[in-house]
């Protein structure tokens, strides 16, 4: 009784560990990508700048692409001219761009 009863507890917990280990969008934005397009998203630190990243709490910006856009650009990266790597991929699961994005959207003016 007691072997069964461990089991069914490791088997629930191990169950639950991916969605409870996953970052939230906010979380994943202050790690991965605040560094160079700002906590607040308006890309005014230095690498933002050296690199003329776009204000995502711009409206136009907001408008220009889709959620699907984005999630494939934080899955993929972005390459700038002649095929170097300007901003990497990131090491995320598809429902974790898909939070990333939803968080990125409030940010908006």
């Amino acid at each position: 009784m007691k072997t069964t009863l461990f089991t069914m507890m490791v088997v629930l917990f191990l169950a639950c560990m991916p969605a409870a280990a996953r970052a939230d969008g906010a979380e994943m934005f202050d790690k991965k990508c605040a560094g160079c397009h700002g906590k607040d998203g308006k890309a005014q630190t230095a690498m933002g700048k050296k690199l003329n990243m776009r204000d995502l709490t711009n409206p136009e910006v907001q408008k220009g692409s889709t959620d699907e856009q984005w999630e494939k650009i934080i899955l993929e990266g972005v390459k700038g001219a002649g095929g170097k790597n300007v901003m990497p991929a990131t090491k995320a699961t598809a429902d974790e761009a898909k939070d990333l994005v939803k968080h990125v959207r409030k940010l908006k003016k």
